[in-house]
């Protein structure tokens, strides 16, 4: 995500490291880049240009302070400036009906069925809502089959009239049961439809209108680039939408969508979808995601995904397990179990500051503790429990079972005896002896 945009802003960045001060050449020079990586980047070229020229202004107007060199100064200003473009606030979602209507809109294939099940499982995991979902795509075929299998993937009801043909009548007796049965959020999920279709467009319009949803999402798929701002123009044109959703953000995209559809539609980017499972879902954060185009990680977001997956039970039996000695492989593997329900390892690694531009050549797996996991799971349960009985021959029988080598084995053995001896250290408060123990690992 971004990963272009992030290199060209980043040499653009380099003309001013070096000089003493800011002048009208060097400033000018940097952002003659900026604007050429902006645009590179499908960034909307009016946006670009007033993107710059604001910064310019910005940058010439400012006394440097003497913490702060030229190349800091511009690289703080182009982060202030990328957020208020891309929106300013983090935007929420409104909630406060009963229940809450939520209407999905926007193109064939940009993801609404998928979205549409995503933002039904963040409201009920996160929100503690309890979500109806809606199938009132009555042109796709197997549309409406699909959000049934959504549904039952997150636990979530679906409402159906597969021999009804008027979507607005669907939705209208889908809020009547949702009031009938207590359910307090109902996402109506529409068939996708192109802008130049008239007949499309003003069905949409009559559903608007007859349900007067709390909330109306505009979901475009951020691979389109300069083409998903376009409809977006046009849906808000006549829907007045209240936000966007940008869906495959995790996939090979320049980003433009992202940095200029707010400027062009005035309208808040309040999810993104990054990634196939259900619970690949974020909140738009403009500052965060300013700091991630601009390699400097998101630091704030990786701690909340932790947090989520913090379990403080888990967590005082592994301590008492350290306390006596007790953490083995079977601990070990639950750990591992949590970090991958964070998301996808590159997203993770795109969130260490430094970490990304560092990495970027680095074709980071999903599948990067498969080895380990083969490894433990052809353990006997008695050698989870106790490693040290692993033995030579038990080492090549683990090491046949889990299609690895003896040398690997050795190597997942010695790792975790030193995390061992490290988490004992840390239960004790021994500062002094784990900073030798990591000294004595490298």
């Amino acid at each position: 995500m971004f990963d272009n945009l992030s290199d060209k802003l980043d040499k653009a960045m380099h003309v001013l490291k070096g000089h003493g001060s800011i002048t009208e050449v060097n400033v000018a020079e940097t952002l003659k880049e900026v604007r050429r990586a902006l645009l590179d980047a499908d960034v909307n070229f009016k946006t670009a240009k007033e993107f710059t020229n604001t910064v310019k202004e910005k940058a010439l107007g400012q006394n440097v302070l003497t913490t702060l060199q030229p190349g800091q100064l511009m690289v703080k200003l182009v982060k202030d400036e990328l957020t208020e473009l891309m929106g300013g606030e983090t935007a929420g979602i409104d909630l406060s009906g009963a229940p809450t209507v939520i209407l999905m809109s926007g193109l064939q294939g940009s993801g609404k069925t998928t979205f549409s099940g995503k933002l039904a499982n963040y409201l009920k995991t996160k929100k503690t809502k309890k979500p109806l979902l809606v199938a009132c795509d009555i042109y796709r075929p197997a549309a409406i089959n699909q959000l049934h299998v959504v549904g039952d993937q997150i636990g979530v009801e679906v409402y159906s009239e597969p021999e009804n043909k008027n979507p607005v009548l669907i939705a209208q007796n889908a809020i009547a049961h949702a009031k009938k049965n207590g359910f307090n959020v109902v996402i109506v999920d529409t068939a996708g439809r192109l802008a130049i279709d008239e007949a499309m467009m003003a069905e949409i319009a009559n559903v608007h209108k007859a349900i007067q949803p709390h909330e109306t999402l505009f979901v475009v798929d951020a691979m389109t680039g300069q083409d998903a701002v376009n409809t977006a123009k046009t849906f808000n044109e006549r829907l007045n939408f209240d936000g966007v959703v940008l869906t495959k953000l995790d996939g090979d995209t320049r980003g433009g969508a992202a940095i200029s559809i707010k400027s062009v539609v005035d309208k808040p980017i309040k999810f993104i979808g990054t990634g196939e499972k259900m619970d690949a879902i974020d909140v738009f954060h403009p500052a965060r995601m300013a700091d991630r185009i601009l390699g400097m990680g998101d630091v704030v977001s990786l701690v909340e995904r932790a947090q989520e997956q913090f379990d403080e039970d888990e967590a005082r039996k592994i301590q008492k397990k350290i306390a006596k000695n007790q953490f083995g492989f079977d601990d070990f593997l639950n750990q591992i179990q949590q970090v991958k329900k964070m998301g996808s390892m590159k997203d993770l690694v795109g969130m260490i500051p430094g970490a990304g531009k560092a990495l970027k050549d680095v074709d980071i797996d999903d599948d990067a503790f498969k080895g380990i996991e083969a490894i433990i799971h052809s353990m006997t349960p008695t050698e989870r429990t106790q490693p040290a009985l692993i033995n030579g021959s038990r080492k090549k029988r683990i090491a046949a079972g889990s299609g690895t080598s003896v040398q690997q084995v050795n190597q997942l053995l010695k790792q975790f005896d030193q995390m061992s001896k490290m988490m004992k250290m840390m239960q004790g408060g021994g500062g002094r002896k784990m900073m030798q123990a990591m000294g004595n690992m490298k």
